[in-house]
This record gives C-alpha cells, sequence and structure tokens, in this order.
C-alpha cells in the first residue's frame, strides 16, 4: 500500500507561485511514476506533470515552463513549482503514484491523494 499526502496549496494572486509537495509513505521502492493532476470545477481531471524514478518527466500541454515537477527520494517527496500562476489554474491539486510502467493517462495511475486545493484571483 502505497499512502499520497499533498500540502502546500492556497490562495495567490495571478502572476504568483506556489510550491506542491506530496510526502509518500508506505511501500515506497514499489513505486514508478509519481505524478500531480488537477481538476477544475466541472472539468475532466487533467494532467500536470509526471516524473518517472530515473528522473524523466512529462508535462501538460502549455503548462512546462512554468510548471516543474521533482522529487526528493531521501524525503520521500515530490513537490510541484507553480510560476506566473493563473486564474485558470485554480483547481484541485492532485498527488498520484504509478507502480509500472510511465502512464498515459489518469486511470494508469494507481494510488491518489486526498488532493489540494489552489486558488488564482486575477
Amino acid at each position: 500500500q502505497v499512502h499520497l499526502v499533498e500540502s502546500g496549496g492556497g490562495l495567490v494572486q495571478a502572476g504568483g507561485s506556489l510550491r506542491l509537495s506530496c510526502v509518500v509513505s508506505g511501500s515506497i521502492s514499489s513505486i514508478n511514476v509519481m505524478g500531480w493532476y488537477r481538476q477544475a470545477p466541472g472539468k475532466e481531471r487533467e494532467l500536470v506533470a509526471g516524473i518517472g524514478s530515473g528522473g524523466n518527466t512529462n508535462y501538460g500541454e502549455s503548462l512546462k515552463g512554468r510548471f516543474t515537477i521533482s522529487r526528493d527520494n531521501a524525503k520521500n517527496t515530490v513537490y510541484l513549482q507553480m510560476n506566473g500562476l493563473k486564474a485558470e489554474d485554480t483547481g484541485i491539486y492532485y498527488c498520484a503514484a504509478a507502480l509500472t510502467g510511465f502512464p498515459n493517462s489518469r486511470y494508469e495511475y494507481d494510488y491518489w491523494g486526498q488532493g489540494t486545493q489552489v486558488t488564482v484571483s486575477s
């Protein structure tokens, strides 16, 4: 079993920055890929970024350049640095873990956190 706990969300003005954290506990050695997804009201959950055990990354469309995913294996933590935030970045941000492969969709992630709210005021 894997347990994920997100933190770092909050209210920020447009143009500001936030750093989200996801602390991982449980069967950490079984995890291959960690990811961040987000869901805005009335919309589907979408990919923000993913990072593999070897450090390879992928990003949601148009987010690379503003958002950066990283992981600190010693702290069992994955981070999402978000810069230049826009009102359309508002939503609940979820941390996810995949045991095998590099997921192409959210359905391929095995574990999810409860989410942290990010609100960007314009």
